[in-house]
C-alpha cells in the first residue's frame, strides 16, 4: 500500500514528544526509494501517453491518466511525511538547544543525522550571534515570572527606600506590593522575602 512506510516514520516521531530517537535511516531511505519508484511510474505513463498522441489518436481522457495522478499524489504525500519527520526533529533539537545549552551531550549527538548536527551547529551560532548583538543571555531564565509585581515581607528595619518613583518606609514585618525587579536586589541581600501567604 502506498505511503505506509512514510506514515510509519511520522508515527515514530509523534510517539515520543519529550525525547529524540535515533534517526531512522532505514525507513527514511525506503520512503525515498518509494518516491523514486513512483516517479519512474509517472515518467513511464507520461511517455506512453505522448507516444499515443503522436500517432494521431485524439483522446479526451487518457486511460492512464488516473494511474499517473495516483503515483503523483503518492509522491507528494511521501514528501510531506519526510518533511514532517524532519520538521519535528528540528523543533526538538531547537528545544534541546534552549534546555541544554550550546553543546549537546555525546549521547544525543549519536542519535542525529549529519545534516541535523550541522543544523544544531548553525542554529546555535545564530542564537549566540543574536544574543551577543543584544548583549543579553536569553537562555538564563526561559520561563517568564508569573507576575511583574510581588508581595514582600520586610525582615529587618531598612528605613526609607526609593522604590520606583516614590519613597517607601520599609519597617520590620511590614508587607508591601512592589515590582519584582526592584525587590530582587533586596531579596538577594536578605532584607526582604517573597510573601506567599
Amino acid at each position: 500500500m502506498f505511503g505506509r512506510t512514510a506514515a510509519q516514520l511520522v508515527r515514530e516521531v509523534n510517539n515520543d514528544d519529550q525525547h529524540i530517537r535515533r534517526f531512522n535511516y532505514d525507513l527514511f531511505d525506503k520512503v525515498i526509494a518509494e518516491i523514486q519508484e513512483h516517479f519512474q511510474q509517472v515518467t513511464t505513463i507520461m511517455e506512453k501517453g505522448q507516444e499515443e498522441n503522436e500517432d494521431g489518436q485524439i483522446t479526451s481522457v487518457d486511460e492512464n491518466y488516473n494511474g499517473a495522478v495516483i503515483h503523483h499524489q503518492s509522491i507528494l504525500r511521501n514528501k510531506r511525511c519526510l518533511l514532517a519527520y524532519m520538521y519535528h526533529r528540528a523543533n526538538r533539537l531547537q528545544r534541546l538547544r534552549w534546555q541544554l545549552g550550546a553543546v549537546l551531550p555525546e549521547d544525543v549527538k549519536g542519535l542525529l543525522h549529519p545534516s541535523e548536527k550541522e543544523f544544531v551547529k548553525s542554529y546555535s551560532e545564530a542564537l549566540s550571534s543574536y544574543m551577543t548583538k543584544l548583549d543579553i543571555d536569553l537562555t538564563v531564565d526561559i520561563t517568564p515570572p508569573k507576575d511583574p509585581y510581588i508581595q514582600v515581607r520586610v525582615l529587618d528595619n531598612i528605613g526609607e527606600v526609593l522604590l520606583g518613583d516614590q519613597s517607601t518606609s520599609l519597617v520590620r514585618n511590614s508587607i508591601h506590593f512592589v515590582k519584582r525587579s526592584e525587590a530582587e536586589t533586596l531579596i538577594s541581600q536578605g532584607l526582604l522575602e517573597e510573601f506567599t501567604g
